[in-house]
């Protein structure tokens, strides 16, 4: 048992490491003239589309949940954990820095630890673990501003970021009661189909159509197919499934950990330098997330 939590622990790395990789590559597609939400779309669109292709050939298979409050539970999840959460991070970026953006999303776990405890009282928090995570989140500060202490506030673009933050608060949350009813390959098929049916009215107001030939780009091809099919199809499947697992605050705890990889990437791929203050903000991370992964107090 210990040695299966252990590989859990590992592969929630894992996860973090993929996702912390997306910022290179939906840079990369940035630069090629794709916008944010084409990105979006088209990453979502190759994961239902393997993924739909995939639970069409088991015995079970099912399009629609047991229920309609079930089927808006999934619509929820399609919406904090896809569109909504995807376009606001993404349009926070045309009005604050990346620094606020990225320091402000990263923040979720500690929402999601609060708004969690808040609903579920066996997953009250104990003391040690709300230290544990203001540990961490201090860790992220560090990190994400690099020894530059100047935040420069701008109402809307912070605003929008928290609202990034919150939707991922509320996807961790909206999880506990969908894991427990149905299986995760049925609930990230949901995630992908709604997060895309609900991004249509952003693309009625903003007609935005990538050509085809910068689509067939062999490196646009390749980041795009990488995002689709391993950092959204892949990683949401065991992501969700890890929520079943390890339980939805903990398994959150781990987003702490993304500026440390995508800095990582950063240094290995784009040449940018790792400081002293990223040292100490990722010790810092790892302290928290210890404290903050001791076991809820049950009632």
């Amino acid at each position: 048992m210990k040695l299966k939590i252990v590989l859990y622990h590992i592969t929630a790395l894992l996860i973090i490491v993929v996702w912390g990789s997306t910022f290179v590559f939906t840079k990369i597609l940035l630069l090629n003239g794709l916008t944010a939400a084409q990105v979006f779309a088209l990453r979502f669109i190759i994961a239902y589309v393997l993924l739909l292709a995939w639970s069409m050939t088991r015995k079970r298979f099912r399009f629609f949940a047991s229920s309609v409050k079930d089927e808006l539970l999934m619509l929820a999840l399609g919406i904090t954990g896809g569109s909504l959460y995807f376009l606001t991070e993404n349009t926070a970026l045309n009005y604050t820095t990346t620094t606020n953006t990225s320091l402000i999303v990263c923040l979720c776990p500690l929402f999601a630890a609060l708004l969690i405890s808040l609903f579920y009282k066996s997953q009250r928090l104990r003391p040690i673990q709300i230290v544990g995570s203001l540990i961490a989140a201090v860790g992220v500060a560090v990190v994400v501003l690099n020894g530059q202490f100047v935040l420069h506030l701008s109402p809307l673009g912070d605003t929008l970021a928290l609202a990034a933050c919150l939707c991922w608060a509320l996807y961790s949350l909206l999880m506990i009661p969908a894991n427990g009813r149905y299986d995760v390959v049925f609930i990230t098929r949901k995630v992908f189909f709604y997060g895309l049916l609900s991004i249509i009215p952003y693309f009625i107001i903003y007609p935005e159509i990538p050509s085809l030939e910068s689509l067939c780009r062999p490196d646009v091809l390749a980041n795009l197919i990488f995002l689709g099919a391993i950092a959204s199809l892949l990683a949401f499947l065991v992501w969700n499934w890890l929520m079943k697992r390890l339980g939805a605050v903990t398994t959150t705890n781990y987003v702490y950990l993304n500026p440390v990889i995508t800095i990582i990437f950063a240094w290995m791929l784009l040449t940018e330098q790792i400081t002293v203050y990223f040292l100490v903000g990722t010790i810092l991370i790892l302290a928290g997330m210890y404290l903050g992964q001791r076991k809820t107090k049950t009632n």
